[in-house]
C-alpha cells in the first residue's frame, strides 16, 4: 500500500482515502493499482459490509490522473495500456459485491468522476464540482468503461453535452440530474457517509450483492465493444501532447486538430 492511498476500518465499514491533498488527490498509476488491490481484498473479507471512498482535504475527491503520467506517451501501446489500466480498476470497483459510497468532499473531475460513478451511492458537499473537461485540458478520449458509466447515470444526450462543453457542474445541478444522490453540509458529510455505510451494513448482503450484479450485467450490455481507434487517434495526436505540456505550463493549449 502506498502512503498516497490509505485503508482504514470502522467496524464493518472500510474507508479508502486518496491521500494527495497538495496535488488535489490526482491519481498516480501506483494509486490506481492500490485501489484495485484494496477492492479485491475487501470484497473477499466477510467482515466488510460497506466501503466508503473519500479524498484527503476539502478541495478534491480526486482530480483525475496526475498529468505527469502522460509525459512519456509515444506509442499505441502507451495509450491502450493506460485505458486498459483504468478499465481494470473501474471494473473492479464497480464489480464489488459490497455497497460502495463516494464521499465527495471536494471536486470529482475526469478520472475522479469516473471513480465516483463506479460507486453505488454518491454524497457531496455543497462546494464540490463535477465534470470531464478533457476537450479543454488534454484533448484525450474516454475509455469504454468510463463512457458507459457516464451514459448509464446521465443518459447519452446529457453525457455528450457535458463532455462536449467541458464545463463543470456544481453540486446542486449534479443532484438534479442524478449524478449525486445527496448533498450534506461539509462539516456533516463524513458523519453522514459513515451513518449511511453503517445502515447498509445492517441490510441483507446477498440481496445487495445480487442487485449490484444485476445492474453490472445491464451496464455490460451497454458497453461499446471497441473504441481503440478513437482512443489512439487522440492520445497519439499532436494536440494531446500540446494539451499535456500546456496543462503543466499553466497556459491555454493551441489546438490544431491533428
Amino acid at each position: 500500500m502506498t502512503a498516497h492511498f490509505l485503508v482504514e476500518r470502522d467496524g464493518p465499514t472500510a474507508l479508502l482515502t486518496f491521500n494527495r491533498p497538495d496535488a488535489r488527490n490526482s491519481m498516480t498509476f501506483e494509486m490506481y493499482e492500490a485501489l484495485h488491490d484494496a477492492c479485491g481484498t475487501l470484497d473477499a473479507d466477510p467482515s466488510v459490509r460497506a466501503v466508503v471512498l473519500r479524498g484527503a482535504g476539502d478541495r478534491a475527491f480526486a482530480s483525475g490522473t496526475d498529468i505527469r503520467q502522460f509525459l512519456d506517451f509515444k506509442t499505441r501501446e502507451d495509450a491502450l495500456d493506460y485505458e486498459a489500466r483504468l478499465t481494470r480498476v473501474l471494473s473492479k470497483l464497480a464489480g464489488m459485491s459490497k455497497p460502495t459510497i463516494a464521499m465527495l468532499q471536494g471536486d470529482a473531475i475526469g478520472g475522479g468522476l469516473f471513480i465516483a460513478l463506479a460507486c453505488d451511492l454518491r454524497l457531496a458537499a455543497p462546494h464540490a464540482r463535477f465534470g470531464v473537461p478533457v476537450a479543454r485540458t488534454l484533448g484525450n478520449f474516454l475509455a469504454p468503461v468510463s463512457l458507459t458509466l457516464l451514459v448509464a447515470v446521465l443518459g447519452p444526450n446529457r453525457a455528450r453535452e457535458i463532455v462536449l462543453t467541458a464545463r463543470l457542474l456544481d453540486a446542486q445541478e449534479a443532484k438534479t440530474i442524478g449524478l449525486v444522490d445527496r448533498i450534506h453540509p461539509a462539516p456533516e458529510l463524513e458523519s453522514r457517509a459513515r451513518e449511511l455505510a453503517a445502515s447498509l451494513a445492517e441490510l441483507a448482503p446477498l440481496t445487495l450483492a445480487a442487485t449490484k450484479e444485476a445492474t453490472r450485467r445491464v451496464l455490460a450490455a451497454l458497453a461499446p465493444r471497441d473504441l481503440d481507434d478513437l482512443i489512439v487517434s487522440c492520445y497519439l495526436s499532436r494536440d494531446f501532447h500540446e494539451g499535456v505540456r500546456s496543462f503543466l505550463e499553466k497556459r491555454k493549449p493551441d489546438w490544431q486538430g491533428r
